[in-house]
């Protein structure tokens, strides 16, 4: 076995980042997750596996990639064998980047000659096929990402989105090879290689398919892909003697205290565990850009209501709203304008609702929420809890403040995952 990590992760947002980390803590592996670029000391010595989460996915691509490759060295210098570049399973980017730039410069920083691309994950209805993106039966682009506010997707063919994104000649392994299993996927990714080939969109509709391409790209020094692609990393590693046997979880002290839920996400599955919530007899707080600008809202109103409320319950703040609505915002203020209100808000009702109401047990919805709230809250570094719903686990801060955090992904979870959350906590 490896002293330090086996595997050194940089995720592009912290939902993306927990997501994977439940993947491979599922996977019998000890997996901590850090929040932003660490320190050299702030590293923890008993994991196999850290998760950097980065808030990388709509910056600038020179910033993408900046921060991508600073994570990188840390994490090298650390000892991981292994890094594994993450971002969604609906390869949320635009043409400009930021999955292109920062694959290829991890590819360069490695001296590596290829690396596999797979967002699949067909737990959560995300499969590839002929270099395809589908969400359940939809092809991207018929699904509601196509109106993602950030990140709008329009274009199903992997190979010619992460094509427009970088310099670097991308290719194609197909569903033929990946049914073969894993001695015909390392057939075909070297054939790719020797054509000069740099990155490799991967087919796969079924958790064994991922099971058989992490077996077959344990030793490549970098992966890139979608949570879903770690399934078959940690039992490949054992093979090798890298790890050992499965880790049980461990359960975490979370201090008694109240419990709320913040919602930035507007995707179609947060507005529908918004509405059950709200069905539910939840008492909620809707917070929008436009209101905030004009000054009728602020986070100090919404801290005063959340504290009026009955405490045996969560609270449930919430900027969700449908495309339209999204739409007319970023129209009449801009869109980073109308974003960084809603964010700086959800950050000043987080430090409120922990520092003065006695919050424990949070619920974040969102990859852009989630980053300001734990970067408000000054949370260094997450232990990967138990599962609630695939691809979203609760985790648990390793220094003050003490608390549980579910930081889920605005597509992810059911619709009563705002209710059902709580169950879920030893």
């Amino acid at each position: 076995m490896t002293t330090g990590p086996v595997l050194g992760c940089i995720a592009d947002d912290l939902t993306g980042a927990t997501d994977l980390g439940l993947t491979l803590s599922r996977g019998g592996l000890r997996v901590v997750q850090v929040t932003g670029v660490p320190e050299a000391g702030d590293l923890p010595g008993d994991a196999d596996v850290i998760v950097v989460a980065l808030k990388s996915r709509t910056v600038p691509a020179a910033e993408a990639v900046e921060m991508s490759l600073r994570a990188a060295d840390m994490l090298l210098g650390a000892g991981a064998r292994q890094l594994f570049f993450k971002y969604c399973s609906t390869f949320d980017s635009t043409d400009a980047g930021n999955i292109g730039p920062v694959a290829e410069a991890l590819l360069g920083r490695l001296g590596a000659a290829i690396a596999v691309a797979t967002p699949a994950f067909p737990t959560n209805g995300r499969t590839v096929f002929q270099g395809h993106l589908f969400v359940g039966r939809q092809l991207l682009s018929d699904s509601p990402m196509r109106d993602h506010p950030l990140t709008p997707m329009r274009d199903p063919n992997l190979v010619a989105v992460l094509g427009r994104q970088t310099r670097l000649p991308v290719g194609l392994i197909a569903f033929d090879a990946v049914e073969r299993g894993r001695e015909a996927i390392g057939e075909a990714l070297a054939r790719l290689a020797a054509d000069g080939t740099r990155l490799a969109i991967v087919d796969a509709l079924t958790d064994r398919h991922l099971v058989e391409l992490g077996a077959a790209v344990a030793e490549a020094p970098l992966v890139t892909g979608g949570s879903g692609l770690a399934i078959g990393l940690p039992d490949a590693y054992r093979a090798r003697g890298w790890v050992g046997p499965r880790a049980e979880a461990r359960a975490a002290a979370i201090p008694p205290g109240r419990s709320a839920i913040l919602a930035g996400s507007c995707s179609t599955a947060t507005q529908k565990q918004v509405a059950a919530a709200e069905r539910a007899g939840l008492a909620t707080f809707r917070i929008s850009p436009a209101e905030i600008a004009a000054g009728r809202q602020d986070a100090a109103q919404v801290l005063a209501w959340a504290g009026e409320q009955n405490s045996d319950r969560p609270v449930l703040v919430y900027s969700t709203a449908p495309p339209d609505d999204v739409t007319g915002a970023q129209a009449s203020l801009g869109r980073e304008r109308a974003a960084a209100l809603v964010e700086e808000t959800f950050a000043e009702i987080a430090r409120g609702l922990v520092g003065r109401q006695g919050v424990t047990r949070l619920v974040v919805a969102g990859g852009e929420t989630s980053g300001a709230v734990v970067t408000a809250l000054g949370v260094k570094a997450l232990e990967i809890g138990p599962e609630i719903d695939p691809g979203v686990p609760w985790t648990f801060s390793l220094s003050d403040p003490r608390m549980a955090l579910a930081l889920k992904s605005g597509n992810f979870g059911t619709d009563d995952f705002f209710l059902k959350a709580w169950d879920a906590l030893p």
